[in-house]
């Protein structure tokens, strides 16, 4: 099985998921979206797995320091031309096992799709 953490690399919640896989001994590939890019297609695949309102991190500071228009009259376009613009915003990490996904980080989620 293949498995990519897509995250930023500073992000503190991306190193504590990135010391839980490493520490399980799970092999994983990471994508920096913030060096990196992300894609359309793989955006678009997330919002319509998990809704916008769980890709889109609303509670960050880059989400916060948009003017109130971008903020207003969302929905799945708009906000995946943010997060095109911004990768910051995506929520993260987003761990890609090929058959599914996990958004966020959860020690009892990997617990669950990483046994013994």
């Amino acid at each position: 099985m293949s498995i990519t953490m897509y995250g930023i690399k500073n992000c503190d919640t991306i190193k504590k998921a990135r010391t839980w896989l490493e520490g399980h001994g799970v092999a994983y590939d990471f994508h920096d979206y913030k060096a990196v890019g992300i894609d359309r297609t793989s955006l678009e695949a997330w919002v319509k797995e998990f809704g916008w309102e769980t890709v889109l991190n609303r509670a960050g500071t880059t989400f916060k320091k948009l003017p109130d228009a971008d903020k207003e009259g969302l929905d799945a376009d708009k906000a995946i031309a943010l997060m095109l613009a911004q990768p910051s915003m995506i929520k993260r990490p987003m761990l890609d096992l090929g058959s599914r996904r996990i958004v966020g980080f959860k020690p009892e989620a990997y617990e669950a799709a990483f046994p013994g």
